[in-house]
């Protein structure tokens, strides 16, 4: 498509980005109307928010717009998943420049209708507004199915603490994009593309998990809420996490150890969660460490790895350092 979003218009926007989704289920109507309509047998519904901000969140000359909608989905759906729900719905509101390309907007449509396809959800709706920074405006939706929610609040001293999904993929792609270049491709399409493993969500809950939390600002920063939500300590051993090759010689050229990724980068949006002791987990479940009773005088809600507190850098506050 020629032309831009201010010579297409609103309602002319609105017309092509709806043309190009389709339906599930769960979708009872969809765009179109003052709302949308989604089944909620469950009688509750999951519902979780995000925005991204262009300079902030992405940039165009990283990522393209099919990209970045991929990834603005998945931060989203990773949170319901997180929940132990299925993701059902999705809506959008987008801010965009007049002079912004059409197409570079319906490519954005196309990754975040692309990325509920591969989490079984539907985009039901949203808004489009004028204004000089792109922003990605996410609210997704879920469905329990009868399970109870889990929560960051319920890990109990000797639950198994296991993963699923990347860890450090997407800040050993984020560096290397800070440096200037294109490659391991692995790493660096981590990085624009997370892949969270959206079906382990309601199979941990499923399993028992005990809490849950996705990888969003780093393994050892969102564990942290975990354990001062649920009034406990966690330990992580390090020997545990596992380190690709390719991983560690990126680590070894830009002086880097690839664990501080792992433990500390964001992102990736893996699963995290605490399980009972004898809880029988699939192999695509690694246990990387225990829940453990604050000893002495110590303050619950930390993390330590091997017994010592993580120093390192790590886990991101919007209005921190």
């Amino acid at each position: 498509m020629q032309g831009t979003v201010g010579e297409l218009g609103e309602f002319g926007l609105i017309r092509e980005l709806t043309s190009r989704l389709p339906r599930t289920a769960a979708v009872e109507l969809g765009p179109g109307d003052d709302a949308a309509v989604v089944s909620a047998p469950d009688g509750r519904v999951v519902a979780s928010t995000d925005v991204l901000l262009e300079g902030r969140h992405f940039r165009r000359d990283w990522s393209t717009a099919y990209d970045v909608g991929r990834k603005s989905a998945a931060q989203n759906l990773a949170d319901i998943a997180a929940m132990g729900a299925v993701p059902t719905a999705l809506l959008l509101g987008l801010v965009a420049p007049a002079e912004l390309p059409a197409t570079w907007v319906l490519e954005l449509m196309d990754g975040i209708r692309d990325e509920c396809q591969v989490a079984g959800a539907a985009v039901v709706g949203g808004d489009v507004v004028r204004g000089d920074t792109i922003t990605v405006a996410i609210t997704a939706l879920g469905d329990l199915q009868g399970r109870a929610a889990v929560t960051r609040s319920a890990a109990r001293p000797g639950d198994l603490v296991a993963v699923t999904g990347w860890l450090g993929w997407s800040a050993a792609g984020f560096t290397v994009l800070s440096r200037g270049f294109r490659s391991p491709r692995a790493f660096v399409e981590a990085h624009r593309r997370p892949e969270p493993p959206y079906h382990a969500g309601p199979a941990a809950a499923r399993l028992g998990a005990t809490s849950m939390i996705d990888v969003s600002d780093g393994l050892v920063a969102d564990l942290g809420h975990v354990a001062e939500a649920s009034n406990v300590h966690i330990d992580l051993r390090a020997a545990d996490f596992d380190i690709p090759a390719q991983m560690a010689d990126i680590g070894q050229a830009v002086g880097v150890d690839p664990l501080t990724w792992v433990l500390s980068g964001g992102e990736d949006h893996a699963l995290v969660a605490t399980f009972p002791p004898d809880t029988h987990l699939p192999s695509r479940w690694r246990v990387v460490g225990e829940v453990t009773r604050p000893a002495g005088l110590s303050r619950t809600g930390t993390v330590t790895v091997d017994g010592a507190r993580w120093d390192r850098a790590g886990g991101w506050d919007h209005f921190g350092g």
